[in-house]
């Protein structure tokens, strides 16, 4: 009898359990990735935002689910995949450019944003404060708008019998003026002639190009903008095409093979955003975290590029790379 009496509650505790279990599935939050660019030309972003959630403690698929959204280098695609995310209730949203925190924000309502931006964060109207944001958002902040001028020495130094450098912009991007400005005043101090040249879709870049060649310009410098950045093959399919050296915003650009690239590293910036999502996970207020600068700078140079257009890369400008793609 007494043998009986524990065999039914033994099979009594073995059919309560899976249901207990059941009724009480581990909680797995969920984050949002959105970027403007394709999966296949953003290869190194997602593993670099992958490791930072794991140094904040966050494995994707282990104890974290990451949503990753691409728009596929189609701008106008942001805020339905942005709308998405918020659908789907995740907990914080990871904007990889300015225009991705700019849709991010129109629909995010309470949910965190940790953005990355090449602009002001408080002129764009993310932040009230570097050192206290006082909102939603938080995030990094990447040096690239304001190096134009540091770029243009740099390809002075690459290619010094060029007395005309071009400077394509985005006249849609915010920072269009204050780059011309800062181009303008670096381009007199090295003593060379500047010719600005605009593009905001695939027609404009071909015709930039062609005023490129009229105006007689030896180089051109890319200026910082998410669109270019979308269009990277195309930019250095016709600077291949039409024999310009150039210069990029970032590495990855180099690696393609454009010529040469000068910016902060953006794999350390997503890793920051990834390290920046988790701290937010466990509980932190985005209103509270100090906005992040990205300080570090690297010269990349490819030489089989350099090679193609017959430059020879100065040993000065070596002996300066952070990385030489061969």
């Amino acid at each position: 009898m007494r043998r009986r009496r524990f065999n039914a509650a033994a099979g009594a505790i073995a059919l309560a359990w899976p249901l207990a279990a059941g009724a009480q599935p581990v909680s797995r939050p969920s984050v949002g990735f959105l970027f403007s660019e394709s999966e296949a030309n953003s290869a190194f972003r997602a593993p670099a935002f992958r490791q930072g959630l794991k140094d904040a403690g966050y494995v994707d698929g282990d104890n974290v689910t990451i949503e990753f959204r691409w728009a596929d280098g189609y701008r106008s695609r942001l805020p339905e995949l942005a709308a998405d995310l918020v659908a789907r209730k995740v907990a914080v949203i990871c904007a990889g450019n300015v225009n991705c925190a700019l849709a991010a924000k129109a629909v995010a309502g309470s949910t965190p944003i940790v953005f990355l931006t090449a602009g002001d964060p408080i002129q764009e109207g993310f932040v009230a404060s570097f050192n206290r944001p006082g909102g939603t958002a938080t995030g990094v902040r990447i040096f690239s708008a304001s190096l134009i001028g540091k770029r243009l020495q740099l390809l002075h130094d690459m290619v010094p019998a060029a007395a005309v450098h071009g400077l394509l912009v985005n006249p849609a991007n915010p920072t269009a003026a204050a780059q011309m400005a800062s181009a303008a005043e670096a381009a007199a101090t090295i003593g060379i002639r500047l010719v600005v040249v605009k593009a905001s879709d695939e027609r404009g870049l071909d015709a930039a190009f062609d005023s490129l060649i009229q105006q007689q310009a030896g180089a051109l410098a890319v200026g910082a903008d998410p669109y270019f950045n979308d269009r990277g093959k195309q930019l250095i399919g016709l600077a291949a095409r039409y024999r310009m050296p150039a210069i990029y915003e970032w590495r990855e650009s180099t690696a393609a093979g454009g010529l040469m690239s000068y910016g902060t590293s953006l794999f350390d910036a997503f890793r920051s955003l990834g390290v920046y999502t988790g701290r937010i996970l466990k509980g932190e207020k985005p209103a509270e975290m100090p906005v992040l600068q990205q300080t570090r700078f690297e010269l990349v140079i490819n030489t089989k590029t350099a090679n193609a257009l017959g430059l020879k890369v100065p040993p000065l400008l070596l002996a300066q790379a952070e990385e030489v793609v061969e």
